[in-house]
């Protein structure tokens, strides 16, 4: 483990370790507020040099699953103090994932005066949970209009300089798995007729208008962004590896030219080396991989040089001291999957420590 657990420095962003918790949603914000359960989850895991928190919305619309929180209302802020305290108090890092689910929700999971859109009227294929309903078909969503897709862009801002007054180092932007970022890039999804929508330089505005306006806001060095390119989770359609590979290619020249501190990638095995190597090329800053690794492959992607940060997220769950088993090479907790989206504390912060003490 000699590179996972040294300190990390590129530029302004320096961590104790080359370890990141990925984002992922665990669906505990009752009311969709952020609250002293979710602290002692992200505290106990605060082993870590970086944390990414589970998608948080930025908007009323966005809150497309059950549970998950927002950074909109001055009682989320409250609420995501108590993480970053406790958090910070580890000397780690942590940034917010903004995500608006887009289409990828059910009506039923939205506080009252919320409604379910997307860049396009598009339906998404299959189903999500609902406390109310049980498992039902995504909701049919509103297409955006272009006046919307503007008021939309200053959730995003609004929810950044949130994110800031709540304590967190930064936010990162979540354009992967299918959510209203990636639905702008993907053409089978984004039938758009106006400045948002048909050439790759158009379907990319809105990420990269969205991304300059919040470096402008609270600074390039808060500002990351997540990518799955290739990725087919939450029905996005694939399209062609050209046009993939080059909107990619310009997402991560634009990025770098706004001067993001990272770029966090879900890396599938469909994804070529020709467009990891133009990410490497076209983007300076940090690169995150994510998605499969073991402590081992982990080591070896920071050894090869296209990551310069590796994430973990499973293992998180499980593992509130991850770090320490992996120095230890101690071995490692059994998930328990009947717990990942269900309320309160069982299978969120009772897993064993190493020292029980804790």
């Amino acid at each position: 483990m000699s590179n996972l657990l040294h300190p990390f420095s590129k530029g302004n962003f320096n961590l104790k370790n080359h370890i990141v918790m990925a984002p992922m949603t665990r669906s505990r914000a009752i009311d969709n507020i952020p609250n002293d359960l979710m602290a002692t989850y992200y505290a106990q895991r605060s082993g870590a040099g970086l944390i990414v928190t589970e998608g948080t919305s930025p908007s009323v619309n966005g809150l497309g699953y059950c549970r998950i929180p927002g950074i909109f209302s001055k009682e989320q802020i409250e609420g995501w103090k108590k993480t970053t305290d406790a958090v910070h108090q580890n000397d780690s890092k942590i940034f917010v994932q903004l995500m608006h689910t887009g289409r990828v929700a059910h009506e039923a999971n939205l506080p009252e005066g919320g409604k379910v859109v997307g860049v396009s009227d598009i339906k998404a294929a299959g189903e999500m949970y609902t406390d109310v309903l049980g498992m039902q078909e995504h909701t049919q969503p509103v297409a955006l209009s272009t006046e919307e897709v503007y008021q939309v862009m200053n959730e995003y801002i609004s929810g950044a300089k949130n994110a800031v007054e709540a304590g967190f180092d930064g936010v990162e932007l979540h354009a992967a798995n299918g959510y209203l970022l990636e639905q702008f890039l993907n053409p089978n999804v984004n039938n758009r007729a106006d400045e948002f929508g048909g050439s790759v330089e158009n379907r990319a505005k809105f990420l990269i208008e969205t991304a300059q306006k919040i470096a402008d806001e609270i600074g390039k060095e808060k500002v990351g962004i997540r990518f799955s390119p290739f990725s087919t989770f939450n029905d996005m359609p694939t399209y062609s590896e050209e046009e993939v590979i080059k909107t990619y290619s310009y997402l991560a020249t634009e990025l770098n030219t706004i001067g993001i501190t990272y770029l966090h990638l879900s890396y599938s095995p469909q994804i070529p080396e020709s467009l990891m190597n133009a990410l490497r090329a076209n983007f300076e800053g940090t690169i995150i991989l994510c998605n499969g690794l073991t402590a081992e492959t982990a080591e070896t992607a920071l050894e090869e040089g296209f990551a310069d940060l590796v994430a973990f997220g499973r293992y998180y769950i499980a593992n509130p001291d991850f770090d320490q088993r992996l120095e230890k090479g101690t071995p490692l907790n059994d998930l328990d999957f009947n717990t990942f989206y269900t309320p309160g504390a069982e299978g969120f912060t009772d897993y064993p420590f190493l020292n029980s003490e804790k």
